[in-house]
């Protein structure tokens, strides 16, 4: 053994193909074996002490041969002319290692040129890439190791105390990436000399003549040894190291044995890596490292239809590939489906930006019907955990929820990513997150500073490199919650109250904003927006928000400098593309967070500095429905009381904030859906309680939003709600009908049984909401949408109600929300002749009432 390079080299019985197959995990990793007590805890490190086999023929003839017995390097004592004489012998075991090693890849290449020869015949045994392939790096590794045998072998023959070799170490250790190249490759090259073998008798036949005609005073040749558990590290540098020991300090091949010493460790160390699951890098054909950077999951828009990838970024290439089925019992492997090489990649400005192929987008409510579906399957999972039902049915059940969750993380992004080579290929990627999206932008930008070539992989190295993905990657599952163990945190569900207060940092002045995003059915989903404040390096928000959690983890924060230049319009998505100035991320802590108290942090981004503080109310906590100890006002008053002391049909602040949404925010993207700010929500509560002169002042200042969140705040805080207490059960069992005509009778029924207050209100926002999704084209609210936002808040049971109704806490999407959300859109999709007629015989209904 040379240099180091043990820790499994190719061997003469490469094509002995049953070896190591039984030392792999479904997973592709090498499973520890048994250890003796006491020995290293490193089961691939081979500590069996240094031995020098028996000479070949060419080693005796000089008549230096050596007793096969070890020699004590660690003696002590030992003065220069005993260590001089000790380095002849260490180098003549040394060598005679090496011939062996040489022999053994001389018998794997002798069939390699006759194979070569067939396979540009009519009749070959192997095409040249199966070739390629399985003889990957051997002829190399060859050429290596004869060049330092031919060096090294005249200089032990004729011995001289000062003759000097440490230089072919060092050239020998310095080319050990070459032989990485092959390690990587290893698994596909046994993969396919076994379908080879499977497929072609003739190749067969040759590897079974490989596997007798292998040495056999070598330990290492014997029919069960193996490229992965030949000699391990510990020896591979054991003989150098003893060299060291016998070579005197002041001797000129002391410094450069410690350098070729240095440098097989390093290498050893990162061929062990192999099989470490950590291990993050592939060696170039021309042995550099090529580290893996980052990886995860992303759709592509491909052909005109939606593809979901995993995107490898590596040091010097983007790769975009593809998890291949398995057939039962083999490997699972990547097939790569392009490639870019870094210096070859560009950003294409906003400008410059092509137009998006047309793509299928999926209206809101569909994303919304699945996440209903997904949270009602996850009730009944734990319904059946919880019965101890069959496993069998539970693993049908959440077969049925990853299916769904998969449908809903391809068909949910919609930011567009895109990624140009310069040959003139362009790629599109669709994320649901600015904040993914400038994490992968960054990432690749920060790798282009360096000085980067342009490249053309071969087939071979295309194929190690997509190869070496499955071992290196580190996001392993498709984020879906069907994916998480039983024994993971579920999330939040409920509402995170976040004031965003300030920010520090920035060098000059620049109209900045922030944006709030949280995950959601395994992607994240931006929730809140502050107002920009202008020309400033301090700005002051002091904006609250509530953020609706469905089983988030996470709450990032991004900071942006508003950009008011309509000449950067992105043709990928018609809008100006902001500046990200920093961007950080927190973990939403469930003990942490479930405090009545508000919790003050600083979140640092790029050296800029967000101060921010956030409270947790689960959602049975932020919808209970408290009758209001005091007698004026309006918000937490029955609203028969207000209407009756108002002297109207339908409460003053419903009609003045329907009103002022209906004038200025009808085409408000996501109105009712984005979050107000809550302190301006406060602020208007507190005049509509206090019956102020100057409320319509106000309403005309205030940012539509927080009207729209003052509107919902009304209904949620009503001690009753709208559809009442008393008839929420029979609103449950009505929606569910399956019956067309029994259901409109019973839904018609269920409004004349409201009490007058209650009905017109109803009316009154059901005509609201019905002009609002009018204009859905511009807004983005669908009925759907507006159902899922008002259906809740108008039947949620009071306090003392809902025992019977709620369902598990974690689970917001229950079946009763389910049913909450579809009543609602019962009344918004079918206006009959007789909700017409409803109308017009209980009181004259219009916007002016």
């Amino acid at each position: 053994r040379a240099a180091g390079p043990a820790q499994r080299r190719p061997e003469a019985s490469l094509c002995h193909f049953n070896y190591g197959a039984d030392e792999y995990d479904t997973e592709g990793n090498e499973e520890p074996k048994a250890l003796p007590e006491g020995s290293e805890t490193m089961p691939y490190i081979d500590e069996s002490p240094t031995m020098s086999p028996q000479l070949s023929a060419r080693g005796q003839d000089s008549g230096d041969g050596v007793s096969p017995t070890p020699t004590d390097s660690h003696s002590t004592g030992v003065d220069a002319g005993k260590g001089l004489e000790m380095r002849k012998l260490v180098l003549s075991g040394f060598l005679a290692s090496e011939e062996i090693y040489i022999n053994q890849l001389e018998a794997l290449l002798l069939p390699m040129k006759p194979l070569k020869a067939t396979a540009t015949t009519s009749q070959p045994v192997l095409t040249l890439q199966q070739i390629e392939t399985i003889f990957y790096k051997i002829q190399d590794i060859y050429e290596i190791h004869k060049e330092f045998y031919d060096s090294l072998c005249p200089k032990v023959q004729q011995w001289d105390s000062n003759v000097t070799m440490g230089h072919l170490f060092q050239k020998l250790a310095s080319q050990l990436g070459v032989y990485k190249a092959f390690v990587d490759n290893y698994k596909i090259a046994l993969e396919t000399a076994e379908k080879c073998s499977q497929s072609n008798n003739q190749f067969q036949k040759i590897s079974e003549e490989l596997k007798v005609k292998g040495p056999k005073d070598s330990k290492e040749s014997h029919t069960s040894v193996t490229m992965e558990g030949t000699a391990g590290a510990g020896r591979g540098t054991q003989p150098l190291s003893d060299l060291l020991k016998h070579t005197p300090a002041d001797h000129p091949d002391y410094p450069l044995l410690q350098d070729a010493l240095r440098i097989s460790q390093n290498f050893l160390s990162s061929i062990n890596e192999d099989i470490d699951p950590r291990r993050t890098a592939v060696t170039t054909p021309k042995g550099e490292t090529r580290q893996l950077v980052k990886d995860g999951f992303l759709v592509e828009l491909s052909e005109g239809s939606r593809k979901l990838r995993h995107v490898f970024l590596f040091t010097d290439v983007l790769l975009c590939a593809k998890l291949k089925k398995a057939a039962v019992g083999k490997h699972q492997q990547y097939d790569c489906k392009w490639y870019v090489p870094l210096a070859d990649l560009v950003f294409p400005s906003p400008e410059e930006s092509e137009h998006c192929p047309q793509v299928h987008v999926i209206p809101d409510h569909e994303l919304e019907d699945m996440k209903m579906k997904i949270s009602a399957i996850k009730s009944e999972v734990q319904k059946e955990k919880a019965n101890k039902g069959q496993s069998r049915a539970i693993e049908r059940l959440k077969k049925k929820m990853f299916e769904n969750e998969f449908w809903l993380l391809l068909n949910s992004p919609a930011i567009p990513f895109r990624i140009h080579n310069r040959n003139g290929k362009s790629y599109l990627f669709l994320l649901s997150s600015d904040y993914e999206r400038s994490e992968w932008r960054e990432a690749i930008q920060r790798l282009q500073k360096k000085d980067l070539q342009a490249f053309v992989l071969s087939s071979v190295e295309l194929q190690v490199l997509t190869g070496s993905c499955f071992k290196l990657r580190t996001v392993h599952n498709i984020p879906v919650t069907s994916n998480k163990d039983d024994d993971e945190s579920p999330g939040l569900y409920g509402f995170l109250h976040v004031i965003v207060h300030s920010a520090k940092g920035f060098k000059q002045s620049a109209n900045l904003y922030c944006t709030l995003e949280v995950d959601s059915f395994g992607y994240f989903v931006s929730k809140a927006k502050t107002r920009v404040f202008r020309d400033t390096t301090e700005p002051q928000w002091n904006e609250e928000f509530e953020i609706e959690l469905e089983g988030s983890q996470s709450l990032r924060i991004l900071c942006y400098e508003k950009c008011y230049d309509k000449t950067k319009l992105n043709k990928d998505n018609n809008e100006i593309v902001d500046k990200i100035m920093g961007k950080g991320q927190i973990q939403l802590d469930p003990q942490a967070v479930q405090t009545k108290n508000w919790h003050m942090d600083v979140i640092e981004m790029n050296g800029i500095k967000v101060e921010f503080s956030m409270k947790f109310t689960s959602r049975d906590m932020s919808l209970k429905r408290t009758p209001s100890k005091k007698q004026t006002g309006v918000f937490g008053v029955k609203i028969s009381v207000v209407t009756k002391r108002e002297r109207s049909k339908v409460p003053y602040i419903v009609r003045q904030c329907i009103e002022e949404v209906e004038k200025r925010g009808i085409d408000e993207v996501g109105i009712y859906r984005i979050s107000g700010v809550a302190t301006d929500i406060q602020a208007l509560k507190a005049v509509f309680d206090a019956n102020n002169k100057d409320i319509l002042v106000m309403l005309s200042d205030m940012d539509i939003n927080a009207i729209a969140g003052t509107l919902k705040l009304y209904f949620r805080e009503l001690p009753e709600p709208l559809l009442t207490d008393r008839l929420y059960p029979a609103f449950m069992e009505g929606i569910a009908l399956s019956d067309p005509a029994a259901k409109e009778n019973c839904m018609m029924h269920l409004l004349r049984s409201l009490p007058d207050p209650n009905l017109i209100t109803f009316l009154f926002l059901l005509e609201h909401l019905k002009r609002v999704a009018e204009k859905e084209p511009i807004n983005k609210m669908s009925l759907h949408n507006l159902a899922t936002v008002f259906g809740p808040t108008l039947l949620r049971p009071s306090e003392g109600e809902s025992k019977g109704h709620l369902t598990l806490a974690s689970d917001i999407w229950s079946h009763d929300v389910m049913a909450q959300v579809q009543v609602l859109l019962y009344y918004l999709q079918h206006p009959p002749i007789s909700f017409t007629e409803l109308k017009r015989n209980t009181l004259y209904f219009s916007t002016d009432v």
